[in-house]
């Protein structure tokens, strides 16, 4: 049996002396020095190969469909298979190329194998050591099975000849000559197929030899080469083998495309490296990486181990290799790195614990704060409520009082009783909305707002803000300030407070508000989000005994 494990056997075209040795094709055995010779010489015989109708021994093959006008060496290891080349007597050597219709089947039986095939010559029988026959066969004729029998362990067969209806007319010839034109392309694409080939196709003029040379280079199924085979004229093969073709070629044609583009991709990336390289290089002579870690890298570590939103994230990583590709000069680079310094230096996830303990903050309250006690009632009452919740989605606390009456220590006293960090930002004189949301990047010296400033100077993201003397914001052409300060304090909208410099939503949902004021002139929607704690000022009482337990203390350790 054929032994065409992997691929093809080679497809050569007929040679006028035939006495070389057929070139190695993949097999499962090679010929060695010890072979015996078993044809007495290398030649086809002289007389003319009879045509006609007869009995012949059959070889099955296996991922191979050979045609007429084809010399292809073939390697036979199966019992039956080599029976049937003995069988083949010195003067006649003519053998019956069947193809098999399951390569898989060992051992194929008279209904496995096609019942057209190709009448070969035997040009040179060699058997090996092992047992295994290495034999090179050329075609001959198409045949047509009529009775297929099984005589002394191998296929024997009562064969016709396919008398093919020839192709004449220019319809005929222009099918020919695109079939030349179409497969020079398909030569191009597909380099396993040596350019000689095209050059012996030229000098064919007989359009079935030309038909059958073709068919035997494409690449096909066996049931695709095995119908080329079959057809009964030479015009439907033409027909068919321009098809194939065509089909061939497209396919290669994509297979090219995407060689490119990877061929494109690689490139690129292999450009990149180097540049990066030679820019490192560079940085170094100039004293820009001595400590051996270049500034671009340090900021992708700190990207890494940042726990930024994926909004963030992503942001970050794309300023990160804008800035690989500027010059460390430029005052672009510059604006990139202060920006990706804010955005790292923030606080996203890190928090502090908060005490729920309402003993120990009302302990705290009285220790730093003599009487007050229903303003201190409020203020633990609405600690109560948020602890219960775990939510700070209620109104803002709002102390309002004359000055000197404790607003801003009382919430100094506040974050120390729940243990959250304290922030204060003074809002007296503010007429800026961007004061509050910061500045688009494209100014020179632009920054974050107050609000993000505050949250870095915390360094959590669950600090007590205060907003200091929220009544003395001002308005003028440059925005209202209050408008902007309506969404830092409404629980449902700032959990994507957008700062214009950051460009990104961050998250004040967890940010405890505590405001003070002089007087309740502000506008109505600000107060509508805020709970008014009013702070009268002392008794005559009160003030004797503050100055006893706080200022004559302070006063003697200062």
């Amino acid at each position: 049996m054929v032994m065409a494990d992997n691929e093809k056997p080679a497809v050569k075209r007929k040679r006028k002396s035939p006495a070389k040795t057929p070139a190695k094709t993949p097999a499962t055995v090679t010929p060695t020095e010890n072979a015996a010779v078993v044809a007495a010489d290398n030649t086809a015989p002289d007389k003319k190969v009879e045509q006609g109708n007869g009995r012949i021994a059959v070889l099955p093959l296996r991922d191979i469909v050979v045609f007429p006008h084809m010399i292809v060496p073939l390697f036979v290891g199966r019992e039956k298979s080599v029976k049937a080349l003995e069988s083949v007597t010195r003067e006649d050597r003519q053998i019956l190329l069947i193809a098999q219709k399951d390569a898989a089947q060992d051992d194929p039986g008279v209904d496995d194998v096609y019942r057209f095939g190709t009448v070969s010559t035997i040009l040179q029988l060699l058997k090996l050591p092992d047992g295994t026959v290495k034999v090179l066969v050329e075609g001959v004729r198409r045949a047509r099975v009529k009775a297929l029998h099984d005589i002394d362990g191998h296929f024997e067969a009562e064969i016709e000849d396919v008398v093919e209806e020839p192709a004449v007319g220019a319809e005929a010839e222009a099918l020919g000559r695109s079939i030349v034109s179409q497969f020079e392309q398909y030569i191009k694409l597909n380099k396993k197929i040596a350019s000689e080939v095209l050059v012996s196709l030229n000098q064919i003029s007989d359009l079935s030899k030309l038909v059958d040379t073709v068919a035997s280079h494409l690449n096909l199924k066996i049931s695709e080469k095995q119908e080329i085979l079959e057809a009964p004229s030479v015009t439907l093969q033409l027909e068919k083998v321009f098809a194939h073709i065509e089909a061939e070629i497209g396919v290669l044609q994509v297979e090219k495309k995407i060689r490119n583009r990877v061929k494109r991709q690689m490139e690129k990336t292999q450009r990149e490296y180097y540049l990066n390289e030679q820019l490192k290089a560079i940085q170094k002579e100039l004293g820009e990486g001595e400590d051996g870690k270049d500034e671009t890298t340090e900021i992708e570590e700190r990207i890494a181990k940042t726990k930024l939103s994926k909004e963030a994230r992503e942001k970050a990583v794309a300023e990160l290799k804008k800035l690989r590709g500027m010059s460390a000069m430029s005052a672009e680079s510059t604006v990139v790195r202060n920006y990706l310094d804010w955005l790292l230096g923030i606080p996203w996830k890190k928090r502090t614990k908060v005490k729920n303990d309402l003993d120990a903050a009302e302990a705290v309250l009285d220790s730093d704060h003599y009487a007050l006690e229903k303003v201190k009632e409020r203020i633990l009452e609405y600690l109560a409520v948020q602890s219960r919740s775990q939510k700070l989605k209620g109104p803002i606390l709002c102390l309002v009082g004359p000055p000197g009456v404790g607003k801003t220590s009382l919430a100094r006293s506040i974050a120390k009783a729940t243990g959250r960090h304290y922030v204060r930002m003074s809002l007296g004189g503010v007429r800026d909305e961007a004061e509050i949301r910061g500045h688009r990047r494209t100014y020179i010296g632009s920054m974050p707002g107050k609000i993000i400033q505050g949250m870095k100077k915390a360094k959590v993201s669950n600090p007590l803000f205060l907003l200091d003397e929220i009544d003395k914001l001002g308005a003028d052409w440059r925005g209202d300030p209050a408008s902007a300060l309506l969404e830092v304090l409404d629980p449902e909208q700032n959990s994507t407070f957008a700062d214009h410099y950051l460009e990104v939503d961050y998250d004040l949902s967890d940010v405890m508000f505590v405001t003070t004021a002089n007087s309740l002139n502000m506008p109505q929607p600000l107060l509508d989000r805020m709970e008014i704690i009013r702070l009268s000022g002392y008794t005559e009482d009160e003030k004797v005994e503050i100055a006893r337990r706080h200022l004559i203390s302070k006063q003697a350790e200062a």
